[in-house]
């Protein structure tokens, strides 16, 4: 099993290649790949050192899944050539993710859905991720009508210079690199990406249009405001269900509990709920503040957090590789 990470120099590039090792994904050859100002450069997994190589030469390696995080722009170039020459690539970019030809897969909802023919396959956004994970198993028992959810979300999603951003305000510095358009410690941002012309931003519309498509349920309302807020270690979120039919609390906690890749961390009596800071380097996705939402019919309130560099990109994908392998997809 070759398998290319691409992008392998990154933040997430090297998270892809801890899940690999951590998961014990069955490489038996890995083939870092990344711009060419990386090239040359040495790659750790498993405690042997590899050299980074360009976009062609790993094409003509062929590998048998490229798993591709590496920006959007990089990925609507490179990730056709890759698929051309029969590689299969997990994409951890926005660029496939609404094309109507590609699936978007979170792989304990639809993974099932995958072929041989799916040689483009698209990962997520990190904020989605963690959100349906948990809202499946609950529309599956009660049908949702809408979803109102609010994120925080760690500076790790936007990339190492924007934890640079944070340590060097932290420490007093002036001379830094700004990524955002304000400072980000002791602030927060109620922007993530560009303001559309309906007023929210491309984060937020990707939450809204992204759920639709993995939960395949186009009557599934979403409404999303996404906060950029001063921690490392993982997104939040506030989440508000409304439910055709009513629920039973004690139920709801059961259905979550049962569920592969949820832990519910849910005893308000001892102060326990999922935080960023024990969530960091997990896999799975957390669940607390599970209540009744007593201003509405049918309605339950929820607070998810998940690693964003995890489960919300490397973990993801590398789930999406082991589905393909495990059932003769690559």
């Amino acid at each position: 099993m070759k398998v290319a990470v691409v992008g392998a120099t990154g933040l997430v590039g090297g998270e892809i290649l801890k899940v690999l090792s951590e998961r014990n994904f069955p490489v038996t050859e890995l083939i870092p790949v990344a711009s060419e100002r990386s090239i040359g450069k040495k790659v750790n997994f498993k405690g042997q050192d590899f050299t980074v190589v360009g976009y062609e030469t790993a094409i003509s390696m062929k590998p048998n899944v490229a798993i591709f995080s590496a920006g959007g722009s990089s990925s609507l170039e490179m990730a056709p050539k890759f698929a051309a020459a029969g590689i299969t690539v997990v994409d951890n970019s926005s660029a496939w993710r609404m094309d109507p030809t590609k699936k978007l897969v979170v792989p304990e909802i639809n993974a099932s859905t995958l072929t041989p023919a799916d040689k483009i396959i698209a990962n997520p956004n990190c904020s989605t991720i963690q959100m349906v994970v948990v809202l499946n198993p609950l529309h599956k028992k009660y049908k949702i009508k809408r979803v109102v959810v609010s994120t925080y979300q760690s500076v790790t999603g936007t990339g190492k210079a924007a934890v640079d951003q944070l340590f060097d305000e932290r420490a007093g510095k002036t001379d830094y690199a700004k990524v955002y358009p304000y400072k980000i410690d002791l602030n927060v941002l109620p922007q993530i990406d560009v303001f559309l012309e309906n007023g929210y931003t491309k984060e937020e519309m990707k939450m809204i249009l992204e759920t639709n498509k993995i939960m395949m349920d186009d009557s599934i309302k979403v409404t999303a405001t996404t906060v950029r807020i001063p921690t490392i270690g993982g997104h939040s979120e506030a989440v508000n269900i409304e439910f055709e039919n009513d629920f039973d609390l004690a139920e709801v906690r059961a259905i979550l509990e049962k569920e592969e890749g949820i832990i519910v961390q849910d005893d308000p009596k001892n102060l326990v709920y999922p935080m960023p800071i024990t969530a960091h380097g997990k896999d799975e996705v957390f669940v607390g503040r599970i209540r009744r939402d007593e201003s509405q019919k049918n309605s339950l309130n929820l607070w998810i957090v998940a690693d964003n560099l995890r489960k919300g990109a490397a973990t993801n994908a590398v789930q999406i590789a082991e589905y393909l392998a495990a059932h003769h997809l690559i």
